[in-house]
């Protein structure tokens, strides 16, 4: 973002939780870039969150009454900022990337028999 009035714009769109900071993901973003009073990048890992199961968050129960049972929400390691999946980015695809064809045939498509 070139200015700081963008970032504010965009971070005003999103919606905040009372308990909660929330921010958008960029595409292929795995590290928070949330900074501390210091200025510094807290730099932990984005891991999705499944609050359902969270005993803290059962009892604040924010998150799901905001977006639902089933909502994909990551969350930092360290800082508890949640992050919301970016708009351009296709949904459950893996952020480490594609990964390789099988060779024993697990998900390559399997031949055709030949007719007799």
């Amino acid at each position: 973002m070139a200015s700081g009035e963008t970032a504010t714009a965009v971070t005003s769109t999103i919606p905040q939780l009372p308990k909660h900071k929330v921010k958008i993901k960029k595409t292929g973003q795995r590290a928070c870039n949330e900074k501390n009073d210091k200025g510094k990048f807290c730099g932990g890992h984005l891991k999705r969150w499944f609050y359902t199961v969270d005993v803290l968050e059962q009892e604040c129960g924010d998150v799901e009454k905001a977006w639902g049972a089933d909502a994909e929400v990551y969350r930092c390691e360290f800082c508890q900022t949640l992050y919301l999946p970016s708009p351009g980015d296709p949904r459950g695809v893996n952020v480490a990337g594609r990964g390789q064809l099988s060779v024993f045939g697990l998900t390559v498509p399997p031949k055709e028999e030949k007719k007799a």
